[in-house]
């Protein structure tokens, strides 16, 4: 089994995951300072709304294509066509801005930026995916970054806690690693996790789960 095929493997046992199949997607994540910064931001928000069912912050990523649940076996064949796109692109400059929420259920933080860039690179990264026969349901791209979602019958919560978010203005970053992750979402009661597959850092370089 070669390196690529060893991290999905241990993505797909990590947190009970069945090892046959993997939930799959591809995502940016802003750097530790800025996500410490947007966390700061919330503190009233967390103290005041702790039904909420929060992502960890080590958690926080940038969806740029959901790929759902997937035989182990499709992703290895992946990594090197995605490693070939992260070294031909160049970091781009983002900050998180503001929040919102989707239907009373998601409360979420708003990206800014580079966003053509943003769109163009999922544009991207959506066409390796399709060109190495990996199917995958195709929705729009609308960057933002996921914080927590409301437990059932218990909604009014997550907008009361996007309006506090209204004036949050975080600094800027360059986003300049591409991440393959796996995750346990939909595999039972429990908070959900994600793993680093691998990453790529742009303009060349590559990172396994666990560095």
């Amino acid at each position: 089994m070669n390196k690529s095929s060893e991290a999905v493997s241990e993505a797909a046992a990590h947190e009970g995951m069945p090892a046959p199949t993997i939930r799959v997607f591809l995502a940016l994540a802003p750097p530790d300072d800025a996500k410490e910064e947007l966390a700061r931001a919330l503190r009233p928000a967390y103290a005041a709304y702790p039904r909420l069912r929060w992502n960890r912050i080590e958690d926080w990523h940038i969806t740029l294509a959901f790929l759902g649940e997937l035989p182990v076996t499709t992703v290895p064949p992946l990594v090197p066509p995605l490693a070939a796109l992260a070294e031909r692109r160049r970091p781009l400059p983002l900050a998180l801005h503001g929040g919102g929420h989707f239907d009373e259920r998601v409360l979420w933080s708003g990206i800014e930026g580079d966003l053509e860039g943003l769109h163009r690179l999922a544009a991207d990264v959506r066409g390796v995916v399709r060109e190495y026969g990996v199917p995958f349901v195709e929705r729009p791209l609308r960057p933002h970054l996921t914080l927590a979602r409301a437990r059932r019958g218990d909604h009014s919560a997550v907008a009361e806690a996007a309006a506090g978010l209204d004036t949050f203005a975080g600094r800027g970053w360059d986003a300049g690693r591409l991440h393959l992750v796996g995750s346990n979402a939909g595999r039972g009661p429990g908070p959900i996790r994600y793993r680093d597959i691998e990453a790529w850092d742009f303009g060349g370089g590559s990172r396994a789960q666990g560095s």
